[in-house]
């Protein structure tokens, strides 16, 4: 009994320590959060509150429109993202593996430019991408994927790192399936978490967006709460706000369902799991 209290006492000061963490870290996060939600929705001339500031993000025309922009960068973004990184790490991994590091210096190597560098360094590039498209926003996308190359390599490396490529594509290919089958079919579904997490750290990235958008003169949403700052600040931060919230609820969404899913295959998968050799296999129980 003497022996236990002291490890009990030590269990009771470390689940203290937790809760005080959690509370700090939490208030860390909300507190501000409040306090915009707080100066948004503030009558400054009166008492009381007001959602004018919130429904001018609808009802705005330059906000509406850059919210839309800025979705659909996000979108293209994340599909460019995918079609390029997807199919040359699995290659680089089956056929060429000796190019992985050379791969791995490109990928990161934006990492280490400024984004100012980058728009003068592509002052060619983003000319003939804007004779080719015309002036719109949408091969923002093109120059979104580069800036998003180090963050989307490191979660699908380390998704790829997890499972054995060669052996499932050797697998595939002893059955007859198609280099795109394998990819598709058989890669792609043993990364779905890795997917996942490349495509939210996309998201996030092109939503948070500001220098590119603004030197290239593009209205998307973070330029947009800039500018709208200077004539209305509630609305400004209600924009921020909400651009927050959004990105909360997409992140929870997006583990909410690649949880699900991760926990459907593995009931499957352990409803299946080979039995030993030498064993029988299980019987199920009849129903009482």
């Amino acid at each position: 009994m003497s022996a236990r209290s002291p490890r009990r006492a030590a269990r009771t000061r470390l689940q203290v320590f937790r809760v005080v963490v959690l509370v700090l870290t939490g208030a860390f996060f909300v507190v501000p959060l409040l306090s915009m939600l707080d100066f948004s929705t503030r009558l400054f001339n009166a008492d009381g509150r007001t959602g004018a500031a919130w429904a001018l993000l609808v009802a705005d025309p330059l906000l509406r429109g850059a919210i839309g922009t800025s979705l659909l960068l996000s979108l293209l973004t994340v599909v460019g993202m995918l079609v390029l990184l997807v199919p040359t790490l699995v290659w680089v991994r089956l056929r060429v593996p000796r190019l992985g590091r050379a791969v791995e210096f490109l990928c990161l190597l934006p990492l280490t430019v400024p984004p100012l560098v980058i728009i003068v360094g592509l002052t060619n590039v983003t000319a003939w991408l804007s004779y080719l498209f015309g002036d719109t926003a949408t091969w923002l996308a093109f120059l979104y994927v580069v800036l998003v190359l180090p963050y989307a390599y490191r979660a699908l490396d380390a998704g790829l790192a997890a499972i054995d490529v060669v052996t499932l594509a050797e697998a595939a290919r002893s059955l007859g399936a198609g280099w795109l089958t394998v990819i598709v079919r058989v890669v792609v579904p043993n990364i779905r978490t890795a997917l996942v997490s490349a495509s939210f750290i996309s998201i996030a990235l092109v939503l948070g967006e500001y220098t590119f958008a603004s030197l290239l003169n593009f209205d998307t949403l973070q330029v947009a709460i800039a500018l709208q700052s200077k004539s209305n600040a509630q609305e400004s931060v209600a924009a921020s706000l909400a651009s927050i919230l959004v990105a909360a609820l997409l992140l929870v969404g997006l583990s909410f369902v690649s949880g699900r899913r991760r926990t459907g295959r593995g009931a499957v998968a352990a409803g299946v799991a080979p039995v030993p050799a030498g064993t029988a296999p299980p019987v199920p129980e009849e129903p009482r």
